[in-house]
């Protein structure tokens, strides 16, 4: 088992440094989360840290710890998750492995100690009391309607898929050994107390996770104790481990997470095959064949000249012709984020009020909900296939399966599985689809299309989809 230390030490004077502005500003308790727009409810769980400065001295950069000592607010984080919801949400049926898991950290390493099957409360509670394992709830905003709602307009703010978990750890125990993570990390503290050692990183913004030894971490560069309120925020590859003292009956705390596999270099390898592809029509170098035997060779170092040459000609292609496609990276976010969390405003959802019409003015909805992307044809692979416009949309999405993975894979075999919804069109309707995306209002009359049946059939494919909705 790691160090504890009997008396929890002061921050470290870097910590306190980065925070001081954060501890002063907190004295006046900052507001509880704006659901307005993607902006406002990022701003408000930053609070009071401003936006600008967030991104420019500790995104992907180095940990923000914000201690709010604001009873308001600590009562908010609380009701997001509570380990008296856990009695109830297993009676909705969860299973160990898939929704729940129980650890500890035992001589430096996790120790699972999940049964078989669903879960049961009364054996969960054993285990939290007897065997001083911590509950960690997968993904719980398909449970519990807050959680969604903020990590919807967090997915909305990043576009970029934003997962949770929740763990629930007893006194004087801990669930996990040292690690580092793949993603973003933002730490709310909801029941209790939490100690926690940040570390310097081995690898700085990891690409995976990995468990670190404590003779190979050294000293903790941050320490300190997180209560009810407070927000901890630390960049993928920072090394961390947290134990609940002794004295406080167990800490809750959700991790909510994100920018896993959202790199400059996750962009190239999508976004590089069409553009060599596209490239390759109109340039006969990339049509020409490479040497004989040059796959049968062991060094090809030979050849790397011809394909420095070619990378330069592809990166002149690309700063003349400002057009790059990601295809597969927008179409993973948008099949599998979460749906708009609308409350008692659902029939949003659903197509209602004037059908549009060629005199008709209209404005595109859930813009944050929605993409265009060209792609080859998908209905005529035996073909040739030919380049059309797809639009597609989470707004049908299962929030039951968000950030599930295997379990995904499982639904799929029961028919069940997340599909991409949207629409299809020939090519000739991008400049309209563009043109509806980058106006606040437009005449459907107006839409940059040849024929006015055009104009109303696209009008009236959006409408259909909930995507847009008549003004006049």
């Amino acid at each position: 088992m790691p160090k504890k230390g009997g008396k929890h030490t002061e921050m470290g004077k870097e910590m306190q440094a980065q925070c001081k502005r954060a501890k002063v500003e907190a004295a006046c308790s900052p507001s509880l989360m704006s659901y307005e727009s993607p902006e406002s409810l990022f701003g408000s769980l930053i609070s009071p840290i401003k936006e600008e400065m967030f991104f420019r001295e500790y995104w992907e950069q180095k940990p923000l710890l914000v201690q709010r000592n604001d009873p308001l607010l600590a009562a908010y984080y609380q009701s997001l998750f509570q380990f008296s919801d856990l009695k109830e949400l297993c009676c909705q049926g969860l299973y160990y492995g898939r929704d729940v898991n129980i650890c500890r950290c035992v001589n430096g390493k996790k120790k699972v100690l999940n049964k078989e099957g669903k879960v049961s409360y009364m054996q969960l509670k054993k285990d939290f009391d007897q065997k001083k394992a911590t509950v960690q709830f997968h993904q719980p905003q398909r449970f519990k309607e807050e959680l969604w709602k903020i990590q919807e307009k967090l997915e909305c703010y990043f576009g970029s898929l934003v997962g949770s978990n929740v763990y629930i750890t007893p006194q004087g125990s801990q669930g996990l050994p040292p690690h580092y993570d793949d993603v973003e990390v933002f730490i709310l503290q909801l029941e209790g107390e939490k100690h926690w050692r940040l570390y310097k990183p081995t690898v700085h913004l990891a690409r995976e996770y990995n468990v670190e030894s404590e003779d190979r971490i050294g000293s903790p560069t941050h320490e300190f104790v997180l209560k009810p309120g407070d927000l901890l925020y630390f960049p993928r590859g920072t090394i961390h481990q947290a134990d609940t003292p002794l004295g406080i009956s167990r800490s809750t705390h959700v991790t909510i997470s994100t920018y896993q596999n959202n790199s400059w270099g996750d962009f190239l390898l999508d976004a590089i095959p069409g553009l060599v592809f596209d490239t390759a029509k109109e340039d006969v170098v990339l049509r020409t064949s490479i040497p004989r035997q040059l796959l049968m060779q062991v060094d090809i170092a030979d050849s790397t000249k011809k394909l420095s040459s070619i990378l330069r000609m592809l990166a002149d292609r690309l700063e003349n012709t400002r057009e790059l496609r990601s295809s597969d990276m927008k179409k993973d976010f948008i099949m599998n984020r979460l749906p708009p969390c609308l409350g008692n405003d659902s029939n949003s959802l659903t197509p209602g009020g004037k059908l549009p019409k060629l005199d008709s003015k209209i404005r595109l909805q859930f813009r944050d909900h929605a993409i265009i992307t060209v792609e080859p044809d998908q209905e005529n692979a035996d073909e040739i296939r030919k380049e059309m416009v797809y639009v597609y949309h989470s707004l049908k999405n299962r929030r039951e399966t968000h950030m599930m993975g295997a379990e995904d894979d499982a639904a799929s075999e029961e028919g069940t599985s997340q599909q991409t919804h949207g629409l299809r069109f020939p090519l000739s309707y991008l400049d309209a689809l563009k043109q509806i995306w980058s106006n606040t209002i437009v005449c459907v009359k107006e839409l940059h299309l040849i024929s006015d049946e055009e104009k109303e059939n696209l009008a009236l494919a959006l409408w259909t989809e909930c995507l847009i909705e008549v003004i006049i």
